[in-house]
């Protein structure tokens, strides 16, 4: 006789270890964490740290300054979101730094090709096949790859000859709101199944923008990538998608919201990873910037030059690195863009070699083969 228990065990389990992580993990070789979390839609630097010191900068950025009347001072010149608290503690603590005026290779405005530049770490886009971050692990000292993307898919910084996991809901069609609530009620009363089909239903929303679900999303997920980096024989190299940058109309709010999601997010990955944090690194960029007047609908639109965070334990953070060009009119980028002063690609070159302890020049020759001679970015990490 087959019972509900030993049916559900048999099929329905089956079917829920399709809307959960599939991971294979190779042997570890290396303590040191390294975590990219890309910011899909163009971030606004200048509304994440501020240059409030800057002469321009209230009447450049009128409503978008208000944010910054109280907010937390950096230095004589930048102050933070206050959405980012969790980060600004980290801050205080010299485990976060900042990076302005920061721009990859890419000159133009289109999300689908300034992402493919930041990803693959080409002078232009489509112009190299794999990704940075995949390269990267035959720069490292970690043996076999041991990466994983928490994303929808395999996004493409991660592709590449090296194998690489991904945490990715189910590639079937979704099952209805409906089905999958009556399938709770089906399992309310059984705690073994009810447990694991929450477990299932939570990590399945986890791919959501940072708003989803009041912010909520934002911290599973750190949660989720913290579990998946703290395994002894587990990953040591994450890639987290984020997505709901682009605030071309209402920014204010939006990206308050967004920031407040990002860093729920960095909170509950450094929970999670407890004393491995001392261990980890946290970039945290996107494909470019916005402008910096505000629109007519209380946003902006895509620009050039942002900002970019790292964080960790051993980061030789409390500052801002900037060479800061200014926001008055003739020192902006094509008239309307912050212009980028310091190279994207020589800030994620030397966090990376100072981390794993690599040889500079040839990591920068491995991630960014199309930029010879480039020095890296020095000085990121506490001697």
């Amino acid at each position: 006789m087959i019972d509900r228990r030993s049916l559900i065990g048999r099929g329905a389990l089956g079917s829920l270890a399709l809307l959960a992580p599939s991971i294979a993990w190779a042997k570890a070789e290396t303590d040191k964490r390294f975590v990219f979390i890309i910011q899909r839609g163009a971030a606004d630097g200048l509304g994440t740290v501020a240059p409030v010191g800057d002469p321009a900068f209230a009447g450049a950025r009128g409503v978008l300054a208000v944010d910054f009347d109280n907010a937390m001072k950096l230095d004589s010149m930048f102050a933070l979101h206050p959405s980012l608290a969790t980060v600004g503690g980290l801050y205080r603590q010299n485990q976060a730094l900042f990076a302005h005026a920061i721009a990859s290779p890419y000159r133009d405005r289109s999300h689908f090709d300034g992402q493919n530049v930041l990803e693959t770490g080409g002078a232009g886009a489509y112009r190299v096949k794999d990704g940075w971050m995949n390269r990267m692990l035959g720069v490292i000292p970690s043996g076999e790859a041991r990466a994983i993307a928490v994303a929808s898919a395999v996004p493409m910084a991660l592709r590449g000859p090296h194998e690489v996991s991904s945490y990715a809901p189910s590639s079937l069609p979704d099952a209805s709101d409906d089905l999958l609530q009556r399938v709770t009620m089906l399992y309310e009363g059984d705690s073994q199944l009810h447990q694991l089909w929450s477990e299932a239903m939570n990590t399945r929303k986890l791919t959501d923008d940072l708003a989803g679900d009041n912010g909520r999303n934002a911290s599973a997920t750190g949660a989720l990538a913290a579990k998946l980096l703290a395994a002894p024989d587990g990953a040591r190299i994450a890639m987290i998608e984020t997505g709901g940058w682009d605030t071309h109309a209402q920014q204010r709010g939006r990206l308050g919201t967004q920031l407040k999601g990002l860093d729920a997010l960095i909170g509950a990955l450094q929970a999670g990873l407890g004393p491995l944090w001392a261990d980890t690194m946290v970039l945290v960029a996107t494909e470019f910037g916005r402008t910096v007047a505000v629109n007519g609908t209380g946003g902006t639109d895509h620009g050039t030059a942002s900002s970019a965070m790292l964080l960790g334990g051993g980061v030789k953070g409390g500052r801002v690195i900037a060479d800061w060009p200014g926001l008055g009119m003739s020192a902006l980028y094509e008239g309307r863009d912050l212009k980028p002063t310091m190279q994207l690609d020589a800030f994620i070159g030397g966090a990376v070699a100072s981390h794993f302890d690599t040889d500079p020049v040839r990591t920068m020759m491995t991630l960014f083969p199309n930029t010879p001679g480039t020095p890296v970015v020095q000085g990121l990490l506490r001697a």
